[in-house]
C-alpha cells in the first residue's frame, strides 16, 4: 500500500509522544493504516504515493499502442478515443471489448498532453465604452412558439453593446438575411438613441452561402452602405471563430433565453395571435435586463454618436408585372393583388416579414410576406376578397381553377368544398361556393357564412343559393318584391285632361 507523507508524519507523531507513545497497533489504527505499513515506516521501507513505476497487471493495449494507436494519432491528431476503439475492434474482432474505452481515453489524453498539438488560446478582450456593438442570430432550441396554433419558424436577432451589455432582441422569420439584419440593427439603434464606432457580426458569408457570387457581393455592399449611413465601421468575424471574436454577444444568449423561457412558463402558453405580439413579449425580459445595467448604459450613452435624421433602406426592391390572373410572383411565392393592377409593373419592397407594392411613388398593395414550408421554396398567398368579384361573373371557372384551393380561405372552407362537390354537380357546386365566398367577402368574420353553409350541407334536400341567403338573413336583390301591387287612382289624370281641353 502506498502512503503519503501526511500519514507517515501522523503515525510517527503518535508513536513518539513523550512518555505517552502509542503502540504500533494503536498508532496504525489512529493514522488509518495497517500495522504492517506501520512496521515498514519504522524500518524506512515505506513507499510514497505516486512513486511506483512498474505495472501491476499486463497492459491490454501493449500489442497495438505503438503500431496502431500512435500511428493513427500522429496522422489524425483530432481522433477521439471512441473512434480509435472502434477501429481496433474492427481490425481485431473480439480482442478489445468496450470496457477498454476508459483505459484508451486515459492513455490518449496523457499522450496529447505530452506530445499533442497546441490548442487554441482564448484572448480576453478589454471593452471600451462607445466602441463596439455586436449582432448575431440565435434560436430558442427546444421551445415551440405558435401563431394561432401554427408553429412559428423563426430566429431571434440579438444586438448588444460590448461595454455596458445593453441588448435588443426581435423575432425574424426569414433567417439570417440582410433585411433581417438591417431591420434589427436600425430598430436597436433607434431604441438605444445613439451609434457606436464599430458594428461586428458573425461571418456574413455563412449567412449567405447559398447566394450567387453577384448576389453575395450585392449583400456585402448593402451591409457596408448600412454601416456608412450610421457612421459605423463594419467588421465581421473570421469563419469559425465566433466564440473568440464575437463572444460578448454569444455569451449573452444563454442569459436572455433563460429569462424568456421562465416568462413563457408564467404566461401559461406559447401561442400568440401575431408575430408582433410575440415580439412585444420578447422585449419585456430584454428591457428588464437593460434596467439592471442602467448605470453602465447611461455612462456609455455619453460616448455614442447621434443618430442620423432618417433610417437607411432596410428592404429589398424588385420589379414584377401583374399577371392576367391578378397575381405577382415574388421570390417563388405567388401573391394575389387587386384586379385593377393587371398588366401594371410594380415596384415591390421586401422586408423580413412583409411586402408592399408601388406604382410610381404610390403604395397600391401590402401584405404579409410568405415563405415555403418544409424546405420548399414555392408557396402561394391568395386573398379571396380581391378575386371574388370576377368569379361571381363566371362562377363555373372556379371548379377547375389552378388557384382554387388557395382561394378558399382555410382548411374549414376546403372541407366544405369537398362536401359540396359530393352533394352537387360541378356547376352547381361552383355556383354555391362562389356565392358563399361573395357573402364572406362582405363580412369581417367569415365564420358565420361557413357555419351557414355547413348547416345547409347537413340538412336534407339540395343546398342552393336561396337557402344560404335565407339562413344568413340576407334579402336577394334579384328576386321580385313580395306582396300586392296597389294601383293608384286615375281620377287625377282625368282632371288634368279636362283642364287642358278647356284652355
Amino acid at each position: 500500500m502506498a502512503l503519503n507523507t501526511r500519514q507517515v508524519s501522523f503515525y510517527m507523531t503518535q508513536r513518539n509522544k513523550r512518555n505517552k507513545g502509542l503502540t504500533q497497533e494503536a498508532a496504525a489504527i489512529t493514522a488509518g493504516i495497517s500495522v504492517r505499513s506501520g512496521r515498514r515506516i519504522e524500518k524506512g521501507q515505506w513507499q510514497q504515493s505516486g512513486d511506483r513505476h512498474w505495472r501491476t497487471r499486463q497492459d491490454p493495449l501493449e500489442d497495438v499502442w505503438l503500431s496502431d494507436v500512435l500511428s493513427l494519432l500522429h496522422s489524425r491528431p483530432q481522433l477521439s478515443p471512441a473512434t480509435a476503439l472502434e477501429y481496433l475492434q474492427d481490425k481485431y474482432p473480439g480482442k478489445y471489448p468496450d470496457n477498454l474505452r476508459r483505459t484508451l481515453q486515459h492513455r490518449i489524453r496523457t499522450w496529447k498532453a505530452c506530445h499533442g498539438e497546441g490548442r487554441q488560446i482564448m484572448f480576453l478582450q478589454e471593452p471600451q465604452p462607445g466602441l463596439r456593438a455586436l449582432s448575431d442570430f440565435t434560436q430558442l432550441k427546444g421551445t415551440v412558439i405558435t401563431i394561432n396554433d401554427c408553429p412559428l419558424e423563426h430566429k431571434l436577432f440579438h444586438f448588444r453593446l460590448e461595454w455596458s451589455r445593453w441588448s435588443w432582441m426581435r423575432g425574424v422569420i426569414g433567417g439570417e438575411s440582410f433585411t433581417a439584419l438591417a431591420e434589427g440593427v436600425q430598430e436597436a439603434l433607434g431604441q438605444l438613441g445613439g451609434v457606436p464606432e464599430e458594428h461586428r457580426t458573425d461571418s456574413l458569408a455563412a449567412a449567405w452561402k447559398n447566394l450567387s457570387e453577384e448576389d453575395h457581393r450585392d449583400q456585402t455592399e448593402r451591409y457596408a452602405g448600412l454601416c456608412a449611413h450610421y457612421g459605423m465601421t463594419p467588421s465581421r468575424n473570421n469563419s469559425g471563430r465566433g466564440g473568440h471574436e464575437n463572444g460578448s454577444v454569444e455569451a449573452a444568449y444563454g442569459h436572455l433565453k433563460q429569462r424568456i423561457r421562465p416568462a413563457l412558463l408564467l404566461r401559461g402558453n406559447n401561442d400568440f395571435h401575431s408575430l408582433n405580439e410575440n415580439r412585444l413579449f420578447v422585449t419585456q425580459p430584454v428591457l428588464r435586463h437593460n434596467q439592471r445595467n442602467h448605470d453602465l448604459v447611461r455612462q456609455e450613452l455619453a460616448y455614442l454618436k447621434p443618430l442620423p435624421q432618417r433610417r437607411c433602406a432596410d428592404y429589398e426592391e424588385l420589379s414584377v408585372r401583374v399577371s392576367s390572373s391578378s397575381t405577382i410572383n415574388v421570390r417563388h411565392v405567388v401573391y394575389s393583388v387587386p384586379s385593377r393592377l393587371i398588366g401594371q409593373m410594380l415596384k415591390v419592397r421586401l422586408w423580413d416579414d412583409r411586402l408592399s407594392g408601388y406604382v410610381g411613388s404610390d403604395e397600391v398593395m401590402s401584405g404579409v410576406r410568405i415563405r415555403g414550408k418544409d424546405g420548399k421554396r414555392r408557396a402561394r398567398s391568395i386573398n379571396f376578397r380581391p378575386v371574388i368579384g370576377s368569379l361571381v361573373k363566371k362562377p363555373g371557372a372556379f371548379y377547375h381553377a389552378t388557384l382554387r384551393n388557395d382561394i378558399l380561405p382555410d382548411d374549414e372552407w376546403r372541407q366544405l368544398w369537398q362536401r359540396t362537390c359530393s352533394r352537387l354537380a360541378p356547376q352547381r357546386a361552383s355556383r354555391l361556393m362562389v356565392n358563399a365566398l361573395k357573402r364572406a367577402s362582405e363580412r369581417e368574420d367569415i365564420s358565420a357564412v361557413a357555419k351557414g353553409l355547413n348547416q345547409l350541407l347537413l340538412e336534407l334536400g339540395e343546398p342552393d343559393r336561396q337557402k344560404l341567403l335565407g339562413w344568413l338573413g340576407v334579402k336577394d336583390k334579384r328576386s321580385l318584391p313580395d306582396g300586392r301591387v296597389l294601383q293608384h287612382s286615375l281620377q287625377g289624370y282625368d282632371n288634368l285632361m279636362q283642364k287642358g281641353g278647356a284652355q
